[in-house]
C-alpha cells in the first residue's frame, strides 16, 4: 500500500489517473518545467504516460512520487519523491515540482524533511542526493538551508531545450544508518 504522508498543510499521497489535469497542468508549464530537465507537455496522453511510470517505479521499488495535496483542497499543487531508487546501494534521488502559483509559501520547506524522514528511517537509505540547475536560485537556496551539502557541480549534466546546463549536486547522507 502506497504510504500517505502528512504536515501540518499537506497531504502527500499516491498520484491516481484521476489527477491526469493537475499532472498534466504542473508538467504542461513552462514556468515549473523550466528547470526540470525535460520540455513541457503539449498533450495530456503525455500525462498519463507519466501516472503510469509513477506507478511502475514504484511497483518495481525503483522510485516513489507523491502528489502535493494542500489539505483545504482536493486538486494536486505539485509532486515529489524518489527516482533512481537503488535499494541494492541504499540510495535516492529526490526530485520536486509544484506550480508557479504556490512558491514561495514555504511548501517544500515544510514537506522535503517529512520526505528524508520517510527515505531514512522507512526506505534504509544512506543517501538522498539532489540535481539542481546552477541557475535555479530557489531551489539550491532550499537544499542547503535544509542541511544538504553541496557536493560539486555536473557540468553540462542537463539537457533541455537544445541547450546542456550545468548543475549543482547534493547530499545528506544518513550517518545513524548501520551497513
Amino acid at each position: 500500500m502506497f504510504p500517505i504522508l502528512l504536515t501540518e498543510r499537506i497531504i502527500l499521497r499516491e498520484i491516481k489517473f484521476e489527477d491526469i489535469d493537475q499532472i498534466y497542468d504542473c508538467f504542461s508549464n513552462k514556468e515549473t518545467m523550466k528547470y526540470y530537465g525535460q520540455e513541457p507537455f503539449t498533450e495530456k496522453e503525455q500525462a498519463k504516460s507519466l501516472i503510469n511510470h509513477f506507478h511502475t517505479i514504484y511497483q518495481e521499488r525503483k522510485g516513489m512520487r507523491w502528489g502535493i495535496q494542500l489539505k483545504d483542497q482536493e486538486h494536486l499543487i505539485g509532486t515529489i519523491g524518489f527516482n533512481l531508487w537503488s535499494q541494492k546501494y541504499k540510495r535516492a534521488e529526490l526530485g520536486f515540482e509544484i506550480l508557479p502559483g504556490y512558491w514561495r509559501q514555504g511548501y517544500a520547506t515544510e514537506i522535503i524533511p517529512e520526505i528524508l524522514k520517510y527515505g531514512f528511517k522507512e526506505l534504509k537509505l544512506a543517501r538522498i542526493g539532489a540535481i539542481v540547475f546552477l541557475e535555479n536560485d530557489a531551489s539550491n537556496k532550499i537544499m542547503l538551508n535544509l542541511g544538504f551539502e553541496h557536493e560539486g557541480i555536473l557540468r553540462n549534466y542537463m539537457y533541455q531545450n537544445e541547450r546542456s546546463y550545468d548543475t549543482n549536486v547534493y547530499s545528506m547522507v544518513n550517518s545513524n544508518l548501520s551497513i
